[in-house]
């Protein structure tokens, strides 16, 4: 049997996985045009990097609030019931952004709250979301759908941004662009709820316990974590690269766009494409190679780390937008390339009825320290942007010295 006969027999046969595919990749090709429109209005309206800064925090803290109560959700109830709900939340107050968009009336506070509420609801879609394959396609197949799905919702990455980056360029005197790609985004939300809607399974992961307090159940996830060399590894190490990557991806580069390259929100949006078809490239090359472990797969992930703190030195220095798009779609293989990786590893390694609650914990450290790394980003970008990358990259090269030394790495290395 061929990869592509498999695929069709295991995976595209399967009308739940089907479902959940699109629903997932469209609702992700809609999320694109809004990561480039609240942050360019924000821009637009302020003209401050630390504003941006602050209106990307308070997602990630209401986020990081809710993500914990999210995962214990995940584990008790229907994760295909807490998408829908999610999104058709979702529907409304994009919709809502658009039209005040529309009308010229958005201000500054709005964006705030409108920050708030998204991340509240991210706090529970993405648990769910990262535990529902495995009750929908068979651990023998679980690498190849996490593949497909990854793939596709970075293959939109890819477009998205490119495409919401002309749209809002080409409207540049108003908000009109902005109001457009807004509303793309809430019609992929609806679209998503539709198609999640026709998936049919029964409750998904159900606990050993439903009667178990909710920090009880958030305690004993906790120490799981803590106490499986490998998982913790991957806590910490997710921690440290969230807080010195994401930020100054996030605030560095709109700013970027914005200040040193003459494409303006064209150039943000082609960065942000590079960084996504990277992504796609390292999902692609992780699905084609064979599985890599031991002391190739540890140099492997030490050398992608080290790349990580060199892009980020890059961009600070090489304000010319396609060396820019090139350093963006280097790190975005690696990063694809990891994520699927590392991804499989821990849904094939954690007990089916803690899965929500550990993605849960690992994406409040992977998230947590997201709003802190971003409201700093803001501050020092402000200051000196160059200084941002700099900084950043150098404390990357030093947590890869780090990462080199611990046993955590060999775990998690000799169990792939």
């Amino acid at each position: 049997m061929t990869i592509a006969q498999k695929y069709k027999s295991n995976l595209f046969s399967n009308r739940n996985f089907v479902m959940l595919w699109i629903g997932g990749s469209t609702s992700a090709l809609g999320s694109q045009f809004s990561m480039i429109a609240m942050p360019w209005l924000m821009l637009q309206l302020t003209g401050d990097p630390l504003a941006l800064g602050l209106v990307l925090g308070l997602a990630g803290i209401s986020r990081a609030a809710f993500v914990l109560v999210g995962g214990v959700t995940s584990d008790r109830f229907s994760t295909r019931t807490i998408l829908i709900v999610c999104d058709w939340l979702n529907f409304f107050f994009t919709a809502l952004a658009a039209g005040l968009a529309f009308m010229g009336l958005m201000q500054v506070w709005m964006l705030y709250i409108f920050s708030v509420i998204t991340g509240l609801l991210a706090g529970f879609v993405i648990p769910a979301a990262n535990s529902i394959a495995p009750a929908l396609v068979p651990a023998e197949d679980l690498q190849t759908g996490n593949s497909i799905t990854m793939g596709s919702t970075q293959l939109a990455g890819f477009l998205g941004p490119a495409l919401a980056g002309m749209l809002i360029g080409a409207y540049a005197e108003s908000s009109l662009g902005v109001a457009i790609a807004l509303t793309v985004d809430a019609v992929t939300f609806g679209l998503c709820a539709i198609l999640l809607g026709q998936i049919r399974i029964g409750s998904v992961q159900q606990p050993a316990s439903q009667d178990e307090a909710i920090w009880g159940a958030i305690r004993n996830s906790w120490v799981y974590v803590w106490n499986h060399t490998g998982v913790r590894f991957m806590f910490v190490l997710m921690t440290a690269i969230s807080f010195l990557f994401v930020g100054p991806m996030m605030v560095g580069i709109p700013v970027l766009a914005d200040t040193r390259l003459p494409e303006g929100a064209r150039a943000f949006g082609y960065l942000m494409s590079a960084f996504a078809g990277g992504n796609l490239a390292g999902l692609v090359l992780a699905g084609v190679f064979p599985r890599l472990s031991g002391q190739l797969l540890r140099t492997v992930i030490l050398v992608i780390l080290a790349g990580f703190g060199v892009v980020l030195i890059g961009l600070g220095w090489l304000n010319v937008t396609i060396l820019d798009i090139i350093l963006m779609a280097v790190i975005g293989i690696g990063n694809g390339y990891l994520s699927l990786v590392i991804f499989t590893w821990i849904q094939l390694r954690t007990p089916k009825d803690m899965l929500g609650r550990v993605m849960s914990m690992l994406m409040l450290g992977s998230l947590g320290f997201v709003p802190l790394s971003q409201a700093i980003s803001g501050a020092v970008s402000k200051w000196n942007l160059s200084g941002l990358f700099a900084l950043a990259g150098i404390l990357i090269l030093l947590m890869t010295f780090w990462a080199a030394l611990q046993p955590g790495l060999r775990s998690v290395s000799e169990e792939m």
